[in-house]
């Protein structure tokens, strides 16, 4: 008999085949166990999807406006989040707006204005997909505005915001955080995968190399753009499933309608959901005992 050859049930198998078996089984053991947490937090996710119906309920009967900007850096699960929230709610009451660079008209005008063409009309959901604070973050950084322009912008958004709810509408601001390390994690996947290569921009190959400016530049954007009328909700997105979950609940929160489902925990997880000025001062323990800021 060959030392090398092991025989299990009148088969011989050599000790490479076994070991590629065995190394296959885990494998699929693995993809089995990932595809079932999946599905596992897809079903978590459904109650809450339901409470955002009755809140599209409640904004219709009322005639409330309501605005979500979803902000954050690239891979910051911006885009997951936004499908999920809109997943089986009312096509015709709401809508996503996702806006490329301005074209050489928009340019010349102010520059709320190409965002102003989507708002809301009553009893509508609009979730921009990154807004107008990109002129406090990505623009700057990558200096597509002046300087300026850019002190233009922070100076007027309070007030533009305050005269927003004033008028009515709902608006809910949310930045999406997630660390270097994952941000990195999420950028090599889409460089594998062909299904995700087309997320992958010059701007966002530039993003691990720039991290540094760009969080100096969420520190400025929290610390003078977070208001009492127009706050800023921080959530920790290195856990894409956590994410999405506290997301909606901070939506459904943001509205006194009437629940579905009173067993449901609505209170947002204090590790996951942090408040803009919480977040500020974080940022800035952290630049006093290393140096520099993180986030």
């Amino acid at each position: 008999m060959n030392p090398d050859n092991i025989q299990i049930d009148d088969e011989q198998f050599t000790v490479d085949e076994l070991i590629t078996a065995y190394q296959d089984a885990r494998q699929i053991k693995e993809k089995v166990l990932k595809a079932y947490e999946r599905r596992q937090q897809e079903r978590a996710l459904k109650p809450f999807q339901a409470e955002l119906l009755l809140v599209q309920q409640h904004l219709e009967e009322t005639g409330k406006r309501m605005i979500i900007l979803f902000e954050g850096r690239d891979a910051s699960g911006k885009g997951g989040t936004i499908r999920r929230t809109s997943r089986y709610m009312n096509e015709k009451r709401y809508r996503i707006v996702a806006l490329g660079k301005p074209t050489n008209q928009q340019r010349t005008e102010w520059f709320f204005q190409k965002y102003v063409t989507y708002f809301p009309h009553g009893g509508e959901i609009v979730m921009f997909d990154r807004s107008w604070y990109n002129r406090a973050m990505v623009e700057p950084v990558f200096g597509f505005c002046s300087d300026k322009e850019y002190k233009n912008f922070m100076l007027g958004v309070g007030g533009f915001e305050k005269d927003l709810v004033r008028q009515g509408t709902i608006l809910i601001k949310l930045y999406f955080s997630v660390t270097k390390s994952e941000q990195q994690q999420r950028f090599e996947r889409r460089k594998t995968d062909p299904l995700r290569q087309w997320k992958l921009s010059e701007v966002d190959l530039q993003a691990q190399e720039r991290w540094d400016e760009f969080t100096t530049q969420k520190y400025e954007m929290l610390k003078r753009t977070s208001s009492n009328h127009a706050p800023w909700t921080v959530i920790r997105s290195n856990d894409k499933h956590l994410a999405r979950l506290n997301a909606m609940k901070t939506i459904i929160n943001s509205v006194p309608y009437q629940r579905g489902n009173e067993d449901l925990d609505f209170v947002p997880d204090p590790k996951v959901v942090i408040s803009g000025p919480r977040e500020v001062e974080i940022m800035e323990a952290e630049r006093l005992k290393r140096g520099k800021f993180k986030g």
